[in-house]
């Protein structure tokens, strides 16, 4: 098992280093930062002294490894737009985008699990029907097109009108931008101490985690089908096994396997492809530091963010290959 941890670990610094000089280079393609931080009436002298001052005159391969040494050290340099150290910043934003990640997933795995559950054990049922049309349109509809539904629905509100009545219900009033109230708590900022700050994380948290609720949800329920129609599940109805026993105990088991795999790359991605969702609530996160980042050429901002996220990435890919060890016994023996 130690082995197998430190193979995994190696594999992963491996990736890192490999994501981080492909982001690296990408970057010499996005602009040149020096025209957006020094004005029109520059001279060459200015120019080359800045470039010498930001280390933006050394081969690449030169900047590259300097960036390494320091992010090993903690310090991931200097914004070129806000001046102030990167590492600052990111803990600053940070808090943000991982509370909405964490809503997210946690009503992308409640949901998805639950209701792909429930479609495999009531295939022929009306609700179950039901439940998979609508589904497809968190599969078909883009983030940013959901958030804008989101926001003119429960945001701006519709006035809806009870049958029968001349009752007006306005359905809006919901927060639809930043974050709302936060409190301090010296080594992190919440919004979930606040009822402002929880109302501001519904419409975004839905929005980032419908995609990853749909597609959850329809992984379980066909991998589930596919294990309920197995040799051994139609053995232990023989033995006379009720449904609940089959389909907790032995059924749904075997089905996570695969659905760890899914569920686990899914994670990483609400993380990563917050930046769509921030970008439309204006949720102050990283997601829309780095946006902001790519505006003002700001390297060392949009290295650090892609660094960040590949850490999660590799982090969660390794959480899930140990996983699957404890879930199945299998995998123990080889």
């Amino acid at each position: 098992m130690l082995s197998f941890i430190l193979r995994r670990v190696f594999q992963s610094l491996l990736v890192l280093l490999v994501v981080g000089l492909v982001a690296f280079a990408m970057f010499r393609f996005v602009g040149d930062p020096i025209d957006t931080m020094l004005g029109q009436e520059r001279t060459m002298q200015d120019i080359e002294r800045l470039r010498e001052q930001l280390g933006l005159n050394k081969p690449f391969f030169v900047q590259y490894w300097d960036f390494l040494v320091r992010a090993v050290q903690g310090d991931l340099g200097i914004s070129y737009r806000q001046g102030r150290p990167v590492a600052e910043i990111i803990a600053e934003r940070l808090p943000a985008t991982l509370e909405l990640a964490m809503i997210s997933g946690a009503l992308a795995l409640i949901f998805g699990i639950g209701l792909g559950i429930f479609t495999a054990i009531r295939r022929e049922g009306v609700t179950a029907n039901f439940i998979m049309t609508v589904s497809l349109i968190g599969v078909s509809l883009p983030t940013f097109l959901i958030g804008v539904l989101l926001i003119y629905g429960f945001g701006v509100g519709l006035d809806i009108r009870i049958p029968f009545t001349d009752t007006m219900i306005n359905t809006g009033g919901m927060p639809t931008f930043g974050r709302g109230d936060t409190v301090d708590l010296g080594w992190w900022t919440t919004g979930f101490a606040t009822w402002d700050g929880v109302q501001s994380i519904i419409l975004p948290a839905i929005t980032l985690g419908l995609y990853q609720m749909t597609l959850i949800m329809r992984l379980v329920r066909a991998e589930m089908l596919e294990v309920l129609r197995a040799d051994y599940i139609r053995f232990a109805r023989a033995r006379g096994l009720g449904d609940r026993a089959i389909n907790f105990r032995h059924a749904l088991k075997n089905t996570m396997v695969p659905v760890i795999t899914v569920t686990g790359l899914q994670l990483g991605s609400i993380i990563a492809f917050a930046i769509i969702t921030e970008t439309v609530f204006q949720w102050p996160g990283v997601g829309l530091l780095f946006i902001n980042a790519i505006q003002f050429v700001d390297i060392p901002v949009m290295a650090a963010y892609l660094m960040l996220i590949s850490v999660m990435f590799v982090a969660i890919n390794l959480i899930v290959d140990l996983l699957y060890v404890f879930i199945d016994p299998r995998l123990r023996v080889s």
